[in-house]
């Protein structure tokens, strides 16, 4: 009776933004679709909010395949930000994330500043839409993608004429680790505009066909992810959250290899306001609740009454 007095004095509420949260879970945007894919095999109304995958002015084929390949604890992916395009999107999916009843944010992703600004006013009238995040960080697409959030300059830019077209969403800035100093993008896009930021996207990796000594993916480099890259992304989220973040007040959606509850609670203590989960759902839906469920017994085993007591708290 006590314990389950306990668990409901838990807050797990956090804001992301101005948007407030019932828990700091959602979904990695790339792995999760528009929603309609995961519904029969999870209860999305549980998470914190969920975020789409890619949306482009255009619709994108991606790239040719082999698009994706298993590595040693981790996922290579080159699919190329593959989406239906922004017209089908809001005739389509649309209409199915609005009737979701956690917030939505969308994924935007283009070859040019114009492709960008183009969605991003597109979807700031849209009342089922709570926020953006601009995906800066993309290395599977040549034109675009993670051009953009490799150089400060050209970050800040891009950034801050989003905020002009979308000043009533919040707005996440998606960060590429593949950078010399990630706190470098980070301050330009904290200093342009963003709200929040969504790191770390994937490593650039390569792997390698030895019987034909050809790269196994088509697009010869692809995205890491899994597993294998959580050290990585918790030591960018602290280092993010300790120089620049944390100082600012601006929230960090931390992501990279989260697959149960532990590791969630690794990038919360690091500094994460929330955690996105991607990679783990494609075999294992049910992880995102878990993940949810694990932080709230963790809290309640520490004697905590709110997340916001653990972000942050690395000793």
């Amino acid at each position: 009776m006590n314990a389950d007095n306990d668990k409901k004095q838990v807050d797990l509420s956090v804001n992301i933004g101005k948007v407030r949260l019932a828990n700091p879970v959602m979904t990695a945007s790339g792995t999760c679709g528009y929603a309609y894919e995961l519904r029969d095999f999870v209860d999305l109304g549980r998470l914190g909010a969920f975020v789409t995958k890619s949306i482009t002015r255009e619709e994108r084929v991606g790239n040719a395949p082999q698009r994706t390949v298993e590595t040693a604890s981790g996922l290579l992916n080159a699919i190329g930000l593959a989406n239906m395009g922004l017209d089908k999107f809001i005739e389509g999916p649309l209409a199915l994330l609005a009737r979701m009843s956690v917030p939505v944010f969308v994924n935007v992703a283009g070859k040019t500043v114009d492709d960008y600004i183009a969605v991003a006013e597109a979807l700031a009238g849209r009342d089922e839409i709570a926020g953006l995040e601009i995906n800066v960080s993309c290395p599977n697409v040549k034109e675009g993608g993670i051009t953009f959030g490799t150089d400060p300059k050209i970050l800040a830019d891009l950034v801050g004429r989003v905020r002009q077209v979308a000043a009533n969403k919040v707005l996440i800035a998606k960060l590429t680790p593949n950078v010399t100093d990630i706190t470098v993008t980070a301050r330009a896009a904290i200093d342009a505009g963003a709200d929040a930021l969504s790191l770390i996207n994937t490593l650039t990796g390569m792997v390698v066909d030895v019987e034909r000594r050809r790269p196994v993916l088509a697009n010869r480099t692809g995205g890491l992810s899994g597993p294998a890259i959580k050290p990585v992304a918790v030591h960018m989220v602290e280092r993010v959250y300790r120089e620049v973040a944390g100082p600012a007040k601006v929230p960090i959606i931390g992501l990279g290899g989260i697959a149960c509850a532990l590791d969630a609670l690794e990038f919360i203590i690091a500094g994460a306001s929330a955690v996105g989960v991607g990679t783990a759902v494609l075999t294992n839906p049910p992880a995102l609740i878990e993940v949810i469920e694990g932080i709230e017994a963790y809290l309640a085993r520490h004697g905590m009454s709110s997340v916001a007591e653990l972000v942050g708290s690395l000793q």
